[in-house]
C-alpha cells in the first residue's frame, strides 16, 4: 500500500511539472489518466502491481 501511494504521488508530481513545463497538454493528460483508471480494473492490472512490487524489492536490496 505504501509503495503504491508513493508511485501515485511521484507519478502526479511529473504530470504536473510536464503540463506546466508545456511538454504536455490538458486532454492528453486527461486522456492518459482515463486510460489508467480503467486499465486498472483490467486482468493485466495485478501483473502491472507485481512488477512495480518487483522493482521496488529490487531497488530495497541494493547495498551502498
Amino acid at each position: 500500500m505504501a509503495i503504491s501511494i508513493s508511485v501515485v504521488l511521484l507519478l502526479a508530481v511529473i504530470l504536473l511539472i510536464l503540463l506546466r513545463g508545456g511538454h504536455l497538454r490538458l486532454i492528453p493528460a486527461l486522456v492518459a489518466v482515463a486510460f489508467g483508471f480503467f486499465l486498472a480494473s483490467t486482468g493485466v492490472a495485478p501483473a502491472i502491481t507485481n512488477a512495480f512490487n518487483a522493482v521496488a524489492d529490487a531497488v530495497r536490496g541494493i547495498n551502498f
